[in-house]
């Protein structure tokens, strides 16, 4: 029988045909090289059309400033929403795989129209003049881009929540090398999303603006079959998770339990709780939780009533590991909350920090011009070369002072990241009143001069930001996934996606509302169609502030948090501290 159960995994995996999943034939690194190859490709051409995406919309759709850079945050935002949609697909009915093959067809429609309202006659406008710039695009016209955005983003949210957990899919939980093998896989991951993003800002940022958005939008969509072949091609050595039903009914069943028992005293012992005799929790994929003090009033979902020893349902009585699921997410709310004004800062990258490029001069040597998207280049260089730097120098320094594991808490690297983000704030506010200063030195006021600052200056903004990244980002994957219940994880890490949606949604907020104060009595406003008479600088300031306020809040929040306890395995890294410690 040991002999028997070597062979197959044990963390419940099965193949494609749905047998339990040999491991010599599946899974392991033998499959991570398609699951690797498709996430660099999507990225690629996800950032590939959307990393100048702003400038496409003032010079083909003939948008202004503002305009232009709130249907960007508002797309962008929709494409970290929709993972919620596909998360909840994937873990309740579909599975990981099926939900990412469905949505990347979506992905592919979106981004061959996109090509074809960029090359096709009928479709671009007419009245463009590449010389000047000047397009008037017709209503359709128009359309024709938003519906492919639109598509674009509803084929993100099946990709974005899923391939990091399919990947880890691949590796079974319960053999000591494969699990090993599984941190290893996200360093890998991680790593190329960032060689994705790097030619995106790089190449395809320089075709669209010396070849054209034709090419600029169509190898993007080239790239993207790529991806698509690379998943497919991969099949046959795939593990799989069977999806473990409606995490929201659970969540529902703990409310409508506890709200029906409303009035029930729940006892000092919490042994008397509902729970499974045996070491399953009854939840599929799902260890046993044990039980917390915080959010008491969910607990008399778990309370034995006369009741429900006649009539026992999900909907009047709930084990506490089902209860302590709801708690898990909740409290992990006030985190995420947090997170939505740092994604604020961060999406000034593809905006603001973009428009104040186009203002400065882009010459590198005598016959070359660096077009301003291509600045974010440095955000993912400063990924790229201080991952290593914090992985080799930083946590060991900092691990010889604590005796962590990972050096930091989890808390406390997402906190750092916001109070580097303050910086990168700053460094912006400040190179736009060097640039102010210029624009009234020189007398450059017309709205196509150009202020004789070169736009490396940009560089410090873009790399502060890469290392707030490093710390919040990539800590914020991290404690969604490690705090998550078992069997929410691919919501959760959906969930944590949705800082980066409602950030872009409220950058798009304060631009509005900034617009509409500032251009009272006929002023200009912080941020016209002409930045050389605008004061760009005020709106980093108030972006600073905002963000230094978020952390101070974020300290009180991270004070009250309590880490998640499993019954059956303490945690194995040993970092179940309290957030205080």
């Amino acid at each position: 029988m040991a002999e028997v159960a070597e062979m197959y995994t044990q963390d419940g995996t099965v193949d494609m045909k749905g047998n339990p999943a040999v491991k010599k034939g599946t899974g392991n690194w033998r499959a991570c090289p398609y699951i690797l190859a498709n996430e660099c490709c999507e990225r690629l051409a996800y950032y590939g059309m959307s990393t100048n995406l702003v400038n496409y919309m003032k010079t083909r759709l003939g948008q202004g400033n503002s305009v232009a850079a709130n249907n960007v945050t508002n797309w962008s935002g929709t494409c970290y929403i929709t993972p919620l949609l596909g998360a909840f697909l994937a873990d309740a009915y579909l599975g990981r795989y099926w939900t990412i093959a469905s949505f990347m067809t979506i992905y592919i429609f979106g981004l061959a129209l996109l090509t074809m309202t960029s090359s096709v006659k009928g479709l671009v406008p007419s009245s463009c003049d590449d010389g000047n710039g000047a397009c008037r695009p017709t209503e359709p016209q128009t359309a024709a881009v938003f519906v492919a955005l639109y598509l674009i983003a509803l084929g993100t949210g099946g990709i974005k929540p899923c391939v990091s957990s399919f990947g880890a899919d691949q590796f079974d939980e319960n053999d000591e090398g494969e699990r090993r093998s599984k941190t290893s896989f996200f360093n890998w991951f991680y790593f190329s999303i960032n060689i994705g993003a790097l030619v995106a800002s790089s190449v395809m940022v320089y075709v669209q603006t010396h070849v054209g958005w034709g090419w600029g939008f169509g190898i993007p969509a080239v790239v993207m079959a790529v991806a698509v072949a690379s998943f497919l091609f991969g099949t046959p050595l795939y593990r799989h998770q069977r999806p473990g039903g409606s995490p929201l009914t659970r969540i529902a069943q703990v409310l409508a339990a506890s709200s029906r028992k409303w009035s029930v005293v729940v006892p000092a012992d919490m042994s008397q709780l509902h729970e499974r005799l045996d070491k399953e929790s009854g939840i599929e994929g799902s260890r046993k939780l044990e039980h917390t003090d915080q959010f008491r009033c969910l607990d008399k979902a778990a309370v034995v009533t006369s009741g429900d020893r006649t009539a026992a349902s999900p909907w009047r009585l709930c084990t506490v590991t089902q209860v302590e699921e709801l708690k898990s997410v909740a409290r992990l709310l006030p985190i995420w909350a947090c997170g939505i004004v740092f994604a604020t800062a961060g999406g000034q990258m593809s905006t603001m920090f973009v428009l104040q490029g186009n203002t400065l001069d882009p010459r590198m040597g005598s016959n070359f011009s660096i077009p301003s998207a291509s600045l974010a280049i440095f955000d993912t260089l400063s990924i790229v070369v201080l991952v290593p730097v914090y992985d080799r120098l930083v946590v060991p320094a900092v691990r010889s002072r604590t005796g962590r594991p990972r050096g930091f808490t989890q808390l406390q690297r997402m906190g750092i990241g916001l109070v580097v983000s303050v910086f990168s704030m700053l460094a912006a506010g400040v190179l736009e009143v060097f640039r102010l200063r210029a624009i009234a030195r020189h007398g450059l006021y017309g709205a196509r001069d150009t202020v004789p600052i070169s736009i490396f200056w940009q560089v410090p903004q873009y790399f502060i930001f890469g290392a707030a990244e490093i710390f919040t980002l990539v800590g914020q994957l991290e404690f969604f996934y490690d705090q998550a219940p078992d069997a929410m994880r691919s919501l959760c890490s959906a969930l944590s996606l949705t800082t980066h949606a409602l950030g872009d949604y409220l950058s798009s907020l304060l631009v509005t509302i900034v617009m509409r104060i500032t251009t009272r009595h006929g002023e200009l406003g912080w941020i016209p169609d002409n930045l050389n008479r605008g004061r760009l600088d005020y709106f980093f300031w108030l972006l600073a502030v905002l963000s230094l306020i978020n952390f101070l809040v974020y300290l009180l929040i991270a004070s009250w948090y309590k880490y998640k306890k499993t019954a059956d395995f303490p945690d194995p890294k040993g970092e179940q501290e309290h957030s205080s410690d």
